[in-house]
């Protein structure tokens, strides 16, 4: 067979679904990598020869099989359904079978293989796919007739919900495989009997590592794999996977660690088949007027586009941006057609119970329901072969989470992605255009790692020590290997070694105690004399009788949280709870809706909430803490869109806008009504008044209904950054006005507020600021908020400086921040104390983008960007979405049609036109 170079398929030719002279089959040499038994099963299983494919293997397959049979560090980074998994699981039990078959006593009885997943579901879905190919290569075995035999491969999982016998099973006889989580693996290691079954580990699978990577849980994961390298005596081969992700070099680095602190990173090969799958995506609207046209009208057009697509197709995923959307849509769903109920119909999201969630799970599986609505709880984890279609419902905020989501959809290489967004309001409008043209063009956001958290440091550090008497220099040299610490300075180091040994006054009053002890290994004769170290080799142990029980059932990086009683001060009338995420949001003056009323913030103590009851406008909407924040490098991509557009409008006009915007995957409503936003934007204040890459466009409006100034700030970089620059410049405003300045704050800009009589020049301040003094002049309007006190009580927790668990009594997370409250002024006045400076890294660097703002800071004071201000009686269009924040609670819905349609008529009786129809059309 020529065109198979020689190999000799296990069928007939005239079985085969291709002709073998014509065709070349591309893999080959990855087919001849794996046993014979290994082979013939995945013929069995996939079949002979994939058109699609051109071979056995799918793209991500191909490239990574040969690596992980190498032993080579690989990332995989590859579309939802095309396989990626499959490849490391793939070469590691050819790997297992091959030494099971050839040594005397098989495999020993240990684990060999690790694969960590960020959720549990994920580790079960993956437990149950591994028995597949296990149970058919051992069928496979056992019908050849060549004397072969094949022991068992055992697998097992592992994580919180484990029960105690089932974990001693594993000590009796253990998984050669085990899946487990981030949390579980650390306790493992500190486990005296289970960890020696770690020494054989030879492969560690980190699933849906993009997930991992941008969060504490990664960087504990990282110290984790280090800990794992030391206690081993040979290479570990790192095999990380992941759908969407960006820079995959920093992933990768991330994934393999360093081979010596201060060192290069261990070596490792990419397999980059994040375009393997051909997509179909395209944004919707149901309207080109999403202002004029009544809301209802919008609703119903939207439910019967849904409609028809779930009709179109077998199964529809469809993901909103909040778990109350979630809901909604499956419910008006069902009111509003007879098509579904709850046989062929669910929603799925992280508050549901586990058994409603498992029974979706379960019937998405086996195909049996026509639409299920999700907020993210769906993104990662189950495979859902029957999903031919998913629908977003609004911005996903990111490229890398829309691909992650519409990924979901044909689930397998050779099917065309298909995915709809639908947008339901101007701004996700043109959020979404840009987004999908981004896709389309093959870009992906980047994730931050987060780097030298002390949090993350402690708990690994007490679990050394509690392992073994160890050298510092080994401690600190395992933290440097891990990628997440790999500057980490002496300084740091010192300010964690200080804390860990209470060597502060005071603080053993506190009930905060010393948990490791540092010596120089005294002479024979001295207290702390180690014989298997020099004399004057710095050691640490661990110190406290309970030291293990209080690491095993304290560590952890997942907050808890709570909800919060919200009380009047006047009368302390309960009036409602609060979720706390959204108290992050929260400053002394805010106002927002909770039952129907408005309220002003006014403090918290512990678990309450105290407030005022208002008549004032509401200043944060009560979505905002569920909605993830649009990407950094997204927002970039609009304002470099924005900058484009006005080049081509500046070039032909409206007509000129409408013929490039066609260039997108956008309908025909979506095109119309983007460039409709721009005509007026632009005939009513002009180019200036639309923010590009060198441009921030700052309009002030004069609100004299309110007695109010209003300044919207046009930067478009995301909810994180403009939640870090909005404090910024309300720190200065506030100095120089001594005026209370609030500040209402969304991903395309935000709004400072302040009386009619108070006038600050915001363009000035802007100019003035240095790049140099960002950080401490933010970390100084931190100072006394409930944001620095919630994070405190969250690091405080981490650092074990609070203890959730102790002599069998659980702290709530309420009385966790009741405890946290009464050490932050304390903790606050000792010298450089890791926990707090913790908390400020925490809040700058991973919550507001401090480095971006520094950067755009930078580019001001340079000239790179220039500031453009625009005096206005009424906001423009691109500033309705500020304007209106907080109107889009559900009780306001019609003063929030009523505010655009006022904003709108004013902008229309400016530019001279009497009616939006008015408009010229192509």
């Amino acid at each position: 067979m020529s065109g198979t170079d020689g190999l000799e398929l296990p069928v007939a030719d005239d079985a085969l679904p291709f002709d073998p002279d014509a065709v070349t089959i591309e893999d080959r040499d990855v087919f001849d990598l794996l046993e014979p038994a290994v082979q013939e099963w995945w013929l069995e299983e996939f079949g002979e020869f994939v058109p699609e494919n051109e071979g056995f293997f799918t793209p991500p397959q191909q490239g990574a099989i040969p690596k992980i049979h190498e032993g080579m560090n690989t990332l995989v980074c590859a579309p939802t359904g095309s396989g990626k998994t499959l490849s490391s699981f793939c070469a590691i039990i050819d790997e297992l079978y091959k030494r099971d078959r050839d040594t005397d006593d098989g495999l020993e009885n240990s684990v060999y293989c690790l694969y960590v997943s960020p959720l549990k579901s994920l580790a079960n879905d993956i437990h149950r796919n591994l028995e597949v190919p296990l149970e058919g290569i051992e069928s496979v075995v056992d019908e050849r007739d060549d004397g072969a035999e094949m022991g068992e491969i055992r697998h097992a999982i592992r994580h919180g919900d484990t029960s105690s016998s089932d974990r001693q099973k594993m000590l009796e006889e253990t998984p050669h495989i085990l899946n487990t989580t981030p949390e579980t693996l650390a306790i493992l290691l500190n486990s005296p009997k289970f960890r020696e079954k770690l020494r054989t580990v030879e492969y560690v699978i980190v699933d849906e590592i993009h997930s991992l990577a941008a969060g504490k849980r990664g960087t504990h994961l990282s110290v984790s794999l280090e800990r794992l390298e030391a206690m081993v005596d040979h290479e570990i081969t790192r095999i990380g996977c992941s759908a969407t992700i960006e820079p995959l070099e920093g992933v990768a680095e991330f994934l393999v660690g360093r081979e010596e602190p201060g060192g290069d990173s261990r070596p490792y090969e990419i397999v980059d088949a994040r375009f393997a799958r051909e997509f179909d995506i395209e944004l919707e609207c149901p309207t080109d007027d999403l202002i004029h046209t009544p809301r209802e009208v919008v609703q119903e057009r939207f439910y019967r586009m849904l409609h028809e697509h779930i009709q179109d197709h077998t199964n529809t995923l469809v993901f909103t941006n909040t778990r109350s959307g979630a809901e909604r849509v499956l419910h008006n769903l069902r009111e509003g057609f007879d098509a579904y109920d709850e046989e062929n119909s669910g929603c799925h999201h992280g508050s549901l119970s586990k058994d409603v969630r498992h029974d979706v799970e379960k019937r998405l599986k086996e195909g049996s329901l026509d639409v299920v609505t999700s907020s993210t709880s769906l993104e990662l984890g189950i495979d859902m072969p029957h999903v031919d279609l998913v629908v977003q419902v609004g911005s996903p905020k990111s490229v890398a989470s829309l691909l992650q989501r519409v990924g979901r959809a044909g689930h397998r290489v050779g099917q065309t992605v298909t995915g709809r967004v639908i947008a339901l309001d101007r701004d996700e409008l043109l959020e979404c255009a840009v987004m999908l043209k981004k896709a389309e063009d093959g870009f992906v956001d980047s994730v931050s790692i987060p780097e030298n958290a002390q949090d993350v440091a402690t708990q690994h550090v007490y679990g050394m020590a509690i392992a073994e008497i160890r050298p510092e220099s080994e401690v600190v040299g395992i933290l440097r290997r891990a990628y997440p610490y790999r500057n980490y300075s002496d300084e740091e180091w010192e300010s964690l070694a200080r804390y860990l040994t209470a060597d502060y006054a005071g603080l053993e009053d506190k009930n905060v105690y010393a948990k490791i002890w540092r010596d120089e290994n005294d002479p024979p004769s001295g207290e702390h004399h180690h014989e298997g170290y020099p004399v004057g080799r710095p050691l640490i142990g661990k110190r406290g009788r309970l030291a293990r029980v209080i690491y095993m059932t304290n560590i952890g990086t997942i907050p808890d949280s709570f909800t919060c009683d919200v009380k009047t001060r006047a009368g302390d009338e309960w009036v409602g709870q609060l979720d706390e995420n959204y108290l992050d949001t929260l400053e002394k003056g805010d106002v927002f809706v909770l039952g129907g009323d408005h309220f002003e913030y006014r403090y918290r103590r512990g678990s309450k909430v105290y407030v005022d009851r208002t008549s004032a406008r509401p200043t944060v909407p009560s979505w905002y803490s569920e909605r993830l924040p649009l990407s950094y490098d997204l927002g970039r991509e609009i304002l470099a869109f924005q900058g484009e557009l006005l080049e081509r409008y500046g070039a032909g006009g409206p007509p000129r806008v409408r013929a490039w915007l066609r260039e997108f995957p956008l309908d025909d409503d979506s095109v119309r009504a983007i460039a409709r936003l721009f005509e007026h934007q632009l005939r009513y204040a002009g180019n200036e008044s639309v923010s590009a890459t060198d441009r921030l466009a700052i309009e002030v409006v004069r609100d004299r209904e309110e007695y109010e100034r209003h300044y919207y700030v046009h930067s478009s970089y995301g909810r994180k950054f403009n939640d870090g620059f909005s404090r910024l410049l309300a720190y200065r405003c506030a100095q120089e006005a001594t005026a209370n300045v609030r500040v209402a704050v969304a991903d395309n800009g935000f709004v400072l507020s302040m009386p009619l009589n108070r006038k600050v020049d915001v363009e000035g301040i802007l100019e003035d600021l240095e790049a140099d003094d960002v950080r401490e002049d933010l970390r100084n309007a931190l100072s006394g908020t409930d944001l620095l006190q919630r994070y405190f009580r969250i690091n405080a927790t981490r650092s074990l400086m609070i203890l959730k668990r102790y002599k069998g009594y659980e702290k709530s997370a309420s009385e966790q921040q009741v405890s946290s409250e009464m050490l932050l002024g304390f903790a606050e006045d000792l010298e450089e104390f890791a926990v707090i400076e913790e908390t400020y890294r925490e809040i700058l660097e991973d919550k507001l983008n401090v480095a971006e703002i520094e950067q755009i800071v930078g580019d001001i004071a340079a000239g790179d960007i220039e500031i453009e201000r625009t005096l206005l009686d009424s906001p423009t269009p691109r500033a309705f979405g500020l304007a209106t924040l907080s109107a889009s609670d559900v009780v306001l819905a019609e003063d929030e049609s009523a505010a655009l349609q006022a904003f709108h008529e004013h902008v229309l009786e400016e530019i001279g036109e009497e009616s939006l129809r008015g408009l010229s059309t192509d």
